[in-house]
């Protein structure tokens, strides 16, 4: 299954029933780190994170229809499951147990996983996300038009449009602190999820099938909250959130932090919606 080895670690391409996934596993010292994006990424936001986190061991993922990994029908894409390619990915690089890194939209992966399966996680670190429906949880203007099933047909007008797409884009970057004409900026790994690239062609079906879901997947995490589900998670949990974010912002991390029995939040000034991306040394050493 690995497809080549090289220095910086061994690429896999991971089978799972909607298509393979691409998976880097960088050796190091356990436990496992497994880094995970949310949309509209790919897990080239953790490229300055990755090197800092030696000497331990390093794996991330590339959800189905994203980065490198297989572009499925949006069919496909609806029905497909994150937590099972989490899975299939921890089998894949032979991994029993693991620290789960879930950013944005994975953040709930990481915890709904830990939550069926704890016995396989032995922390989670949460950077910038979100579970249910928290009292200051403000969604920018990009997703929740893609989220709002009524707003279908004009979402799905303006992201024909490249010129609506592009905008959008650089609204949503303002909006987050962000400068969108910054070289080396977060359009870096955002840009091409909408674009595409040289290499990969973009990921607007698997932004759009996991955005769809995003009020059905906010209703029932509250479910699991009321249920009491997080509050008896016998995991040590961090959060690390980027002081700066408008949207997740510090309110919505303490929110979050008070959902679980063990958990610990640290605010990274200077950074937004991306700290591993805006300010990598202080993520690495809170992770470490």
């Amino acid at each position: 299954m690995a497809e080549t080895t090289h220095a910086a670690g061994a690429i896999y391409q991971v089978p799972t029933q909607g298509g393979r996934i691409h998976v880097v596993d960088y050796p190091g010292e356990e436990p496992a780190l497994v880094l995970m994006h949310g949309f509209p990424d790919d897990t080239r936001m953790y490229e300055r994170l990755v090197p800092l986190l030696a000497p331990r061991r390093a794996v991330t993922i590339d959800f189905l229809g994203y980065g490198s990994s297989d572009r499925p029908e949006r069919d496909v894409l609806n029905a497909a499951n994150h937590a099972d390619q989490l899975r299939a990915a921890l089998d894949g690089v032979g991994l029993d147990r693991a620290v789960l890194v879930g950013h944005d939209a994975s953040g709930p992966v990481a915890i709904d996983f830990a939550v069926a399966a704890s016995e396989r996680v032995s922390r989670l670190i949460l950077l910038n996300t979100y579970y249910g429906h928290a009292p200051t949880l403000e969604l920018p203007a990009l997703i929740r038009l893609l989220a709002d099933p009524e707003l279908a047909t004009l979402a799905d007008a303006m992201l024909d449009d490249p010129n609506q797409r592009l905008w959008l884009l650089q609204l949503t970057a303002r909006q987050w602190g962000e400068d969108p004409d910054d070289p080396n900026g977060i359009g870096l790994f955002v840009v091409p999820q909408f674009f595409g690239d040289a290499e990969h062609a973009d990921a607007l079906p698997a932004i759009r099938a996991w955005t769809a879901a995003l009020f059905g997947d906010l209703d029932a995490q509250d479910a699991a909250t009321w249920d009491g589900r997080l509050a008896t998670l016998d995991i040590p949990v961090t959060l690390a959130f980027g002081a700066l974010d408008r949207f997740l912002n510090p309110d919505v991390a303490a929110h979050l932090a008070g959902l679980f029995k063990d958990a610990e939040l640290h605010l990274v000034d200077g950074a937004s919606h991306w700290p591993q991306w805006d300010k990598p040394e202080v993520v690495a050493e809170l992770i470490r």
